[in-house]
């Protein structure tokens, strides 16, 4: 005998076991899910944190950073400054180097460890100034005040001379006889600005000043000129002390990538130290790939400026996101590509046809006779036998047109005219000179939107078509 056919009722512990298994998948499911989201907001904060550190590190002339090369110039800067608010010795320096080369980096380094110093601490007042702000000495005696807090000091006292005010202020600074006196140090950003104030009057009372038995006083000068002690008057040449400290950016290619490396690599005591293991391992990985020297290289012989190098890593740290957390060869190359791109270049892509025809009718003239100035009248002869060339293709604008569209270039300091334009001269025959080379117009048009192929042909061609 056959047994008899089970129930469908004997399916069921399947269906319960189905039911039953449902809460613990939808439980494991939440908690991966609450794990993707704990771990993403981790990975979000860890970028964060990175992404805060290199943007203070490249955007700010910090003493959070690093030196490099300025170990003999940081001594010497330390312990002058040191002498002054330990001692109460005057002291004037200059501190000579090119843009970028790090003057503001050392000096905030030195002032930082200054701070430091128990004897310094509260005992060094500091006056900052900056010639691109305080354009006359009016202005810088003003900026004194508020530094010094002494507004209330000076109140509504009138002084017959800059001379008489300074020396009122520092004398409400004493507090008894000069070792006993605060010292202060003066910080004169842009120094060759102030030379051009009149009589140099700042300049020499500072001077004068750290050359006298009254209250200590410093002055640091930062400067990109190399020849500032010649434009200084005789009289204040005499006051100072002629200390001069020089930063050049000496070192070579291999140590232009040890300093990649620093700048690159995240602090010892970042939080997370698994992801600071790993950033710090694809940075050495980094500077090891053979298309990240190339990058670095081309920078290299360009300038040695470190502004330039921060400049280029902050161009690619922008790219890093919590879905793309560490760099890559190809984001510095993008970031080079950013970094190197010409801004007058840049300006050609949104010109009109008839100004970039203009343009290209310069860039002949400029070939036929040699790099010598042309003038208006030359610019519409030439683009005239482009479209006499060409009437098919290109259509011919009227004078006061092409005169519009000349202007407008000369508004974008594309052309510019070789002397002051008078009242009786014609515009038409004004001289003028491009400031865009052959190379820079080739190049803009490679990229310019739907260039006519003629008006591309045209720039290419060589003097024989003219």
């Amino acid at each position: 005998m056959r047994p008899p056919p089970r129930p469908s009722s004997a399916r069921a512990p399947a269906s319960l076991r189905e039911l039953r298994t449902q809460p613990v998948r939808r439980m494991k499911s939440a908690m991966s899910k609450r794990k993707l989201k704990e771990s993403t907001e981790e990975s979000a904060e860890c970028i964060s944190q990175v992404q805060k550190i290199l943007r203070e590190r490249f955007c700010h002339s910090c003493a959070a950073g690093k030196l490099f090369g300025m170990k003999q110039q940081y001594s010497h800067l330390l312990e002058l400054l040191r002498r002054s608010a330990v001692h109460g010795e005057s002291n004037s320096a200059l501190i000579i180097g090119p843009r970028g080369s790090g003057k503001s980096a050392l000096l905030n380094h030195v002032l930082k460890d200054l701070r430091e110093m128990t004897q310094v601490r509260e005992n060094l007042l500091e006056v900052h100034l900056n010639g691109l702000l305080q354009t006359s000495d009016k202005v810088a005696l003003k900026e004194i005040t508020r530094q010094l807090q002494l507004e209330n000091v000076v109140g509504d006292k009138v002084f017959g001379s800059f001379a008489e005010n300074l020396a009122f202020l520092l004398e409400a600074l004493r507090r008894g006889n000069r070792s006993s006196s605060c010292p202060i140090l003066f910080v004169l950003d842009e120094f060759d600005l102030f030379v051009h104030h009149k009589n140099q009057t700042l300049l020499y009372n500072l001077f004068d000043i750290s050359q006298s038995a009254q209250t200590p006083v410093t002055v640091i000068g930062l400067t990109c000129r190399q020849d500032i002690l010649e434009l200084l008057e005789k009289r204040v040449k005499s006051r100072f002390s002629h200390r001069q400290i020089y930063l050049m950016n000496s070192f070579d290619f291999k140590e232009y990538m040890k300093i990649f490396k620093k700048q690159l690599s995240l602090p010892a005591e970042f939080p997370d130290q698994a992801f600071a293991q790993k950033w710090n391992n694809n940075v050495q990985h980094l500077s090891e790939d053979k298309t990240v020297q190339d990058v670095l290289q081309k920078l290299f012989q360009h300038t040695k400026d470190l502004r330039s190098l921060h400049l280029l890593l902050m161009l690619a740290v922008s790219a890093v996101t919590v879905h793309h957390p560490l760099l890559t060869a190809a984001d510095l190359q993008e970031a080079h590509r950013q970094h190197s791109s010409d801004s007058r270049a840049n300006i050609v892509h949104g010109l009109s046809v008839l100004e970039v025809c203009l343009i290209i009718a310069m860039k002949h003239l400029n070939e036929v006779y040699d790099g010598e100035p042309f003038n208006f009248q030359m610019v519409y002869n030439e683009f005239q036998k482009f479209i006499q060339r060409k009437a098919h293709s290109m259509y011919n604008f009227e004078k006061p047109v092409v005169m519009k569209a000349f202007e407008h270039l000369l508004q974008l300091e594309l052309v510019q005219p070789l002397e002051r334009p008078s009242v009786r001269a014609q515009r038409e025959y004004l001289l003028m000179k491009l400031l865009l080379d052959s190379g820079q117009i080739m190049e803009a048009l490679q990229l310019y939107p739907n260039c006519p192929t003629d008006v591309r042909q045209w720039a290419a061609s060589s003097l024989s078509w003219l």
